[in-house]
């Protein structure tokens, strides 16, 4: 089925207004030894689980993750988005989770522990520089 121009713009708009996009790992999993053995193995950041559970009242929470990643080896014969949603369900969320991905959603927001939030291009340069001078 194809959607019309109109159709897909008003999907964005939508999507802008009620998606709220949150990193897996560093944000609601501790992942204190980083990748690890390919398991989910940390438990939550603090207040984490609270504030998805508060969050889902408002906003369709997806959460975004390099676990999801397709070409991610299997681990215990599931998939990194099979896993991550099993620790969800684990810790009481994943009802209150509408997607887990590796792709960059449309959203209002993006929660993620590295991001860099965009003011100028220059700023930018300064904020990234290694030492040209």
């Amino acid at each position: 089925m194809s959607m019309s121009k109109e159709e897909y713009n008003q999907l964005a708009i939508d999507d802008h207004l009620v998606n709220l996009a949150i990193d897996f790992d560093d944000v609601i999993h501790k992942n204190s030894k980083g990748f690890h053995d390919g398991t989910i193995y940390d438990e939550p950041i603090e207040g984490s689980i609270e504030a998805i559970k508060a969050l889902s009242k408002y906003y369709n929470i997806i959460i975004f993750t390099a676990k999801a990643k397709s070409d991610r080896p299997l681990v215990n014969g599931k998939t990194g988005a099979e896993l991550v949603s099993e620790w969800l369900d684990k810790h009481g969320i994943l009802d209150c989770v509408v997607d887990v991905t590796s792709e960059k959603p449309r959203a209002m927001a993006y929660i993620d522990d590295k991001a860099v939030r965009f003011t100028t291009w220059d700023d930018m340069l300064e904020q990234f520089k290694r030492g040209e001078e």
